[in-house]
């Protein structure tokens, strides 16, 4: 019986150089792998593999080295610690995030709650070609959302509180943007300068500050063959409901209107931007 390594592809197995051997991935979302997981893949690296993993580029692990009569057994041995096989080719990728606002002190949002919500909402999904998600909390830009398909950044929108102020002036010197300015003890933000990096709020001494989190969308990176800076077409959204309708229509824009084989960045390029922000204004604006 021919192997249907189409089939393999799609659950995770890719073939390697070496006959009848694979690079498994591994299911990961949002960088975040147990104890317990990882003690299953170290297993399974040792007795099907050749004792080693590897890490990808988008906070994958990938065990090579894999027999083919060996899958049945290595999917069974994962399983028993939690971890399972990833996927490939044209579908919705691992949703790759930093740690955010739970862990990091400049986190502006909760990435990693975010990615286990695309993950379950759209992961492996069917679609023309590979298409990337990239949750990264703050404008420190640690996981470079803008090389993904849809990119999601953190950010807080801010607004003064002048009664619990003391004129420390530490908002204005902390923000990189110069859009904070303080005059005879009022402060004042310049919103077309702000670029919700939420550093005046996060510094303040004394919570002088109310802080919306949202995020900051952008669309259509690839940094493949050809590279593009994915680009924001929507403002600042506040809630994750919208944010979810927004990437519902990217993903309905792009599966409707790509053709096979072809990335989202080329589909906007082919189809025209114009088309793409339409579609994704109208999701916003609910």
């Amino acid at each position: 019986m021919a192997t249907d390594y189409a089939t393999l592809k799609k659950g995770g197995f890719m073939r390697q150089k070496q006959k009848n051997h694979f690079s498994l991935r591994l299911s990961v979302v949002g960088g975040q792998v147990s104890a317990q997981q990882l003690a299953a893949i170290t297993r399974v690296a040792e007795k099907y593999g050749h004792g080693y993993i590897h890490l990808t580029s988008r906070q994958g692990i990938e065990i090579p080295f894999i027999r083919l009569e060996d899958i049945d057994a290595v999917k069974e041995a994962l399983a028993e610690g939690g971890a399972k096989p990833g996927v490939c080719g044209p579908r919705v990728r691992t949703i790759t995030a930093c740690q955010g606002s739970e862990v990091c002190p400049n986190g502006c949002v909760d990435t990693e709650g975010l990615a286990q919500v695309l993950n379950d909402r759209y992961f492996g999904q069917e679609l023309p070609h590979k298409f990337k998600f990239g949750v990264t909390g703050c404008q420190n830009n640690c996981l470079k959302a803008e090389e993904n398909d849809v990119g999601i950044k953190g950010g807080l929108k801010v607004a003064w509180k002048p009664e619990a102020c003391i004129s420390c002036g530490l908002c204005g010197k902390v923000c990189r943007e110069k859009a904070i300015t303080l005059t005879d003890g009022k402060v004042a933000v310049d919103q077309e300068k702000c670029n919700y990096c939420g550093r005046c709020a996060l510094s303040c001494p004394t919570d002088a500050w109310d802080t919306q989190p949202g995020y900051m969308v952008s669309f259509g990176g690839v940094f493949g063959n050809k590279i593009h800076k994915g680009e924001a077409i929507i403002p600042f959204i506040e809630d994750q409901e919208t944010l979810l309708r927004v990437c519902d229509a990217a993903l309905d824009f792009f599966r409707e209107n790509a053709l096979s084989g072809e990335r989202f960045r080329f589909t906007i390029e082919r189809v025209g931007k114009d088309q793409l922000e339409a579609a994704v204004r109208s999701a916003y604006e609910g």
